[in-house]
């Protein structure tokens, strides 16, 4: 594995891919450490913009001294629906890097905490979809036969079912819907095109050579897999992983936004959702929402980015 990842640096679209996720990951371990705040705690009053400058002591230009009266007015109506009051602070007191959200809380340690959430659920529902589809992969392209049929079946009704539909039907059927829960649910859902792609590669693969030489020396159909096909195979497994993270954490995104998703935690999907049902966009709230989309946008496109390095490196058809 390790000769595996050595090989993989030699991409650039690895490397980059990889240096950005890297650097998604030091935010999210290192925010935390120097800047203690609660991402569910209110401290703020409602959509209060970014406050780097005035707490930096700088004042603001003409233009900024006030909002404009149209996005005043819309913030103080949506505020009246919820029985709320307009309150004008004077001087803040806490430094809010990318203002506050509807409830007042400092809407970049939601980001922090909403992306550990988020990488947590796409790592969670990665590993087991790509567990599921390796082995139903695995068993149907080396046994064959019946078992083949039978797993290929069962491969083919997920998907013709579209994996939204059963995701969405098995979250509404589930109570008490913690990221953990969520995580299983998406990964027990999006497992078909790992498989349907593993028996590929295990069907080319049984009649090999050394499988046969094995297959005469008397050892057993789990030494032979996980010996003398699993390795060939250890790449495209990989690729496999790092696209299932991707999908996950974009299923969730989708389901949170429906409010499917973890409950009394932040996640990226669960900030969107507030920012749509509290009309950030409407009021001009631009960090409730942008910052989120393009948090997810840039772990979508730095795992895609390194998968795409990875099949450059050992797909023989693109290799250069």
């Amino acid at each position: 594995m390790g000769n595996l990842f050595k090989i993989a640096f030699q991409s650039g679209k690895f490397r980059f891919g990889f240096t950005i996720l890297s650097l998604i990951l030091l935010l999210i371990i290192f925010f935390p450490l120097f800047v203690k705040t609660d991402p569910l705690q209110m401290e703020g009053g409602m959509f209060e913009p970014p406050n780097i400058r005035e707490m930096l002591g700088k004042k603001p230009g003409p233009k900024e001294d006030a909002p404009s009266a149209e996005v005043s007015q819309a913030q103080t109506d949506l505020m009246a629906q919820f029985g709320l009051t307009a309150v004008q602070r004077e001087t803040p007191k806490i430094l809010h890097i990318l203002g506050t959200d509807n409830f007042g809380r400092d809407v970049m340690a939601e980001l922090v905490a909403g992306t550990r959430t988020s990488l947590i659920i796409g790592l969670i529902a990665g590993i087991i979809a790509t567990l599921i589809g390796l082995t139903i992969g695995l068993l149907a392209g080396y046994v064959g036969g019946q078992v083949d049929n039978f797993l290929s079946s069962i491969t083919n009704i997920f998907i013709v079912i579209p994996s939204f539909v059963i995701l969405v039907l098995v979250s509404v059927s589930i109570d008490a819907r913690s990221f953990w829960t969520t995580g299983v649910v998406i990964g027990i859902t999006s497992w078909p095109w790992t498989a349907r792609s593993v028996r590929a590669q295990t069907t080319s693969l049984r009649n090999r050579d050394h499988v046969n030489l094995s297959k005469l020396s008397g050892h057993s159909m789990p030494r032979i897999i996980f010996r003398d096909i699993l390795p060939y195979i250890a790449s495209y497994v990989v690729m496999a992983f790092i696209l299932q993270v991707a999908s996950g954490i974009l299923s969730e995104a989708q389901i949170s936004m429906l409010g499917l998703g973890p409950r009394n935690v932040a996640s990226l999907g669960l900030m969107m959702n507030w920012a749509v049902f509290f009309s950030a966009l409407p009021t001009g709230a631009w960090w409730a929402f942008l910052p989120v989309v393009l948090m997810v946008a840039l772990i979508s496109f730095s795992l895609n980015l390194m998968n795409s390095g990875l099949d450059q490196i050992f797909n023989p058809q693109i290799r250069n």
